[in-house]
């Protein structure tokens, strides 16, 4: 889809991509003077990897261009504006906003990971009343299957997942941004390959931001996200499959989201399970997810960073290739990947165990 822009024939994703990030980078200063006067910084703590006091609320400027840009898309001239059925911009954006005030309340006051849990349902429930949900399962070997009354419960669990996957691997500076980035383009990629508007609209003006966002967030970071930014940009990704899921269309079903942030879904998971063994509460924060482990065996937190993205990068590749493959070679290929991360996490788990025993007690 390309359009006439500055005298040239430029594709309309492009287009949006560039205004995102514009817009995120004039309005990230702007958020960090106001969590500054606010107070809402960041402190150092025993999981925290910074020295200093750092502003958070950083998602904001986020969630403000992504919801700003999808409805200008939308209303302004242009190949949007009355193209798409404005229903799932609708429900995505009013699921968005209490999404962002909880975030923005967990930022500033604090908020229980119950409360949080179920916000997050509260807005999957709104999703499923603007008709999107996951009525439908595409399997790799079987045709589409309806879901039934099983369809509500089925989306709360898929917002849910990965939303939290991204909030609970946002642990250094530019991790969440550069994944979800990398996410995004992956979707946008298989979007476009099967010409699925939506999904090109919406996730190039989350590349957009974040990649506008990341030139604060990098390492060293000037503004942290947040849980604003982390649960906005988590529940972004979870949508953007959900929207293409309730036309029933073999396209981008949840594999391919699956796929992209397959690290932070199994770190989360593999975390949730690690605690519930040991008998700890399931929310209680530990440093035990990939990127602490990382900093234990010696890698920086740039390295950590980049070693990370670069993951996600290699599972985007895959999960484009998955979406090329024929279904029957699918689940086969999912497996394989699954199988792959979860002997690298088991690998990391095993040395930095044993450069913890190596170690010698700290005196007290």
């Amino acid at each position: 889809m390309n359009v006439s822009w500055l005298g040239f024939r430029v594709p309309y994703s492009l287009i949006l991509f560039v205004i995102s990030a514009l817009i995120t980078l004039a309005l990230t200063p702007a958020i960090r003077a106001l969590a500054v006067r606010i107070g809402a910084l960041d402190h150092p703590g025993p999981r925290r990897v910074h020295q200093e006091p750092v502003p958070k609320l950083g998602g904001l400027s986020m969630a403000i261009t992504v919801l700003g840009m999808a409805w200008a898309a939308y209303l302004l001239p242009g190949p949007l504006n009355g193209a798409i059925d404005p229903r799932p911009l609708m429900g995505y954006s009013m699921a968005s906003l209490v999404i962002v005030v909880l975030g923005i309340v967990d930022d500033l006051r604090g908020a229980s990971p119950f409360a949080k849990l179920i916000v997050q349902a509260l807005a999957a429930v709104i999703l499923t009343e603007f008709g999107l949900g996951i009525p439908l399962i595409t399997l790799p070997f079987t045709d589409q299957t309806p879901t039934g009354f099983l369809n509500v419960p089925l989306t709360i669990g898929w917002i849910l997942l990965v939303t939290n996957a991204i909030n609970l691997i946002d642990g250094l500076d530019g991790l969440a941004a550069g994944t979800v980035f990398i996410a995004s383009m992956t979707l946008w990629t298989v979007g476009r390959a099967h010409l699925d508007i939506y999904v090109l609209f919406i996730t190039a003006i989350v590349a957009g931001a974040t990649l506008g966002f990341l030139r604060y967030n990098f390492p060293p970071a000037r503004i942290f996200m947040g849980d604003t930014g982390s649960q906005f940009l988590g529940f972004t990704l979870a949508t953007i499959s959900l929207i293409d899921n309730r036309k029933g269309a073999a396209t981008i079903t949840l594999l391919f989201p699956l796929v992209t942030m397959g690290v932070p879904i199994l770190d989360g998971l593999l975390s949730f399970g690690r605690r519930a063994l040991s008998g700890r509460s399931v929310f209680v924060a530990d440093a035990g997810h990939i990127h602490h482990r990382l900093l234990r065996i010696g890698l920086s937190q740039r390295s950590a960073v980049l070693l990370m993205w670069y993951v996600g990068a290699y599972l985007g590749v895959m999960a484009v290739v998955l979406s090329a493959l024929p279904r029957q070679y699918g689940l086969l290929v999912l497996a394989l990947l699954a199988m792959g991360i979860y002997i690298a996490i088991q690998v990391l788990e095993f040395v930095d165990r044993r450069i913890r025993k190596s170690e010698p007690p700290s005196s007290s």
